[in-house]
């Protein structure tokens, strides 16, 4: 276990841009429920029916203060229809820097603690691709389903939160039927 929290915080804080051999959309969101400051547990199957931006951040990070900032905003405008979820890494989180950050940006949160098991599912991390970047949001349909990720360069573009507008407005695909073979592409 120390050696999964070591190579999870080697790779956070080393800042190297992820290699994107995979793709980190197109999947079914990872399952998970992590703690947050209140040791309140937030499970991703609650947000099912919603859309879910799932932002993995660092609370010394001056590009995940700016999308903190960024995504406040949506959550007023799409009240009811999105969720936001912010991930953190302890350590070097912890309960003070994450008070900190949320009266520094104004985040009305919530924000969890990911010991490196959430974030290595996510970012698909090996030890041959053990770095990723911070911010780093992924945009979850109500099926549950990664439809699109921005890095940390994508989410300072200018038309960053207009993609991301367009993504949540999308209409959502229909689930196939029960015993439905998907369509042959």
């Amino acid at each position: 276990m120390r050696s999964l929290i070591l190579f999870v915080t080697l790779a956070i804080l080393s800042g190297a841009p992820s290699a994107r051999a995979q793709s980190l959309s197109n999947r079914r969101a990872p399952s998970f429920s992590l703690p947050d400051t209140a040791l309140k547990q937030y499970d991703i199957l609650d947000y099912r029916g919603k859309w879910l931006l799932l932002d993995f951040m660092q609370t010394e990070c001056p590009h995940c203060k700016d999308l903190s900032k960024k995504l406040e905003p949506l959550k007023k405008k799409y009240a009811g229809k999105l969720e936001i979820l912010s991930i953190v890494i302890t350590p070097p989180a912890t309960q003070q820097t994450v008070a900190k950050y949320m009266a520094d940006t104004s985040t009305t949160g919530p924000i969890v603690f990911d010991s490196g098991q959430v974030t290595i599912s996510y970012f698909k991390a090996t030890p041959q691709n053990s770095s990723f970047d911070t911010p780093h949001l992924f945009a979850i349909n109500p099926q549950g389903t990664i439809v699109k990720d921005w890095s940390q360069p994508e989410v300072d573009l200018p038309g960053f939160l207009a993609d991301l507008e367009r993504v949540i407005a999308a209409p959502a695909p229909a689930a196939p039927a029960k015993g439905a073979k998907a369509p042959v592409k």
